[in-house]
């Protein structure tokens, strides 16, 4: 399985990629005043930095990924203006880095590259929450890959579907390996909206902050210990398993507390340590963590293949429940 990483300022980060260059693709990374799936617009300093990194990962053969990937641009998302900084920024980042890729979220900014630049791929984000053939035959002529809804990773009927259309239509299907968003959020579109207007925001006399409602819901035990069951990774060790299923993972990295680890895991295929540590965003059930070498070998083949009907099966809540630590007893 071939992986894509996202860029951090983080030196530990840099070396796991250097150290895993067999394992790894393709790099992904936010530019200038772009906003992206994270929000962050990066100042000068940590600009130069990308930059330098971009150099010697281009020269080590990893391909780059640009992220247009903000839920909203705006007044700017069909502004000539916009397409112009876009259409620059692509030639400059095609000249200096190799650029091979742009995931969007936005059909127009894709349809923009297509006719723009067509040899890059442009690639469905997963925020767009495409799920069945019907949402990638949509956009079918601006995208030629496409993130399948992460609620599916576990779904195999979902994944074999997509994939074997992508196959017969020249197009490409990737997954997102490690996301620690609840499935089905259902404010999930609304923080998507609130990072991608986080500068603004910050500008003003708010009246509330907003961290996300998945938080809040696992701080009531009885939803923190159904935790492994609503979530939607893959953990390491099942990647193997998804292996003829996508043309690759995501390693959501840009703002994991240490993504060395999570580079790491995935490509050593084992982590020891508590699960959630490697999802991004990392949710805290403290005192108690799951420890993933608890959980049974059978687990993914048993998720991967069961019904789906999570409220009468229990079968996740079951192994969360035997592979929890209560560090306050120990």
């Amino acid at each position: 399985m071939k992986f894509t990483v996202g860029w951090q300022n983080d030196e530990l980060l840099k070396k796991a990629v250097m150290q895993n260059l067999r394992s790894i693709s393709e790099i992904y990374f936010p530019w200038g005043g772009f906003s992206s799936g994270r929000g962050v617009i990066i100042g000068p300093k940590t600009q130069r930095k990308l930059e330098a990194d971009l150099e010697e990962f281009r020269d080590s053969g990893l391909a780059a990924n640009l992220l247009l990937n903000a839920n909203c641009y705006g007044r700017n998302s069909l502004s000539r203006v916009f397409f112009q900084e876009i259409g620059d920024t692509v030639s400059e980042l095609c000249e200096r880095f190799g650029l091979k890729s742009v995931t969007t979220t936005s059909p127009i900014i894709a349809k923009f590259l297509k006719a723009n630049f067509p040899d890059l791929e442009t690639r469905a984000s997963v925020n767009m929450e495409i799920g069945n053939v019907e949402g990638m035959e949509y956009i079918a002529q601006w995208f030629d890959s496409y993130y399948l809804k992460r609620e599916y990773n576990w779904h195999i009927e979902k994944i074999t579907e997509a994939r074997q259309w992508c196959l017969k239509n020249g197009k490409r299907l990737y997954l997102l390996a490690n996301s620690g968003c609840l499935n089905f959020c259902s404010a999930h579109n609304f923080h998507d909206n609130l990072v991608a207007h986080q500068h603004e925001i910050a500008e003003m006399d708010n009246a509330y902050e907003f961290h996300g409602v998945c938080a809040m819901f696992i701080k009531k035990e009885s939803n923190a210990d159904r935790l492994l069951e609503l979530s939607n990774f893959i953990r390491p060790e099942d990647v193997p398993l998804f292996e003829n299923l996508c043309d690759g993972l995501k390693l959501a990295t840009r703002t994991n507390r240490n993504p060395s680890a999570v580079v790491n895991a995935y490509c050593d295929g084992r982590y020891i340590g508590n699960i959630f540590d490697i999802a991004e965003p990392s949710h805290s059930i403290y005192p108690k963590i799951v420890a993933n070498d608890r959980i049974p070998a059978e687990y993914a083949k048993k998720r991967l293949s069961c019904k789906k009907d999570c409220r009468e099966c229990g079968y996740c809540a079951k192994v969360q429940a035997a592979a929890t630590v209560n560090l306050e007893h120990m």
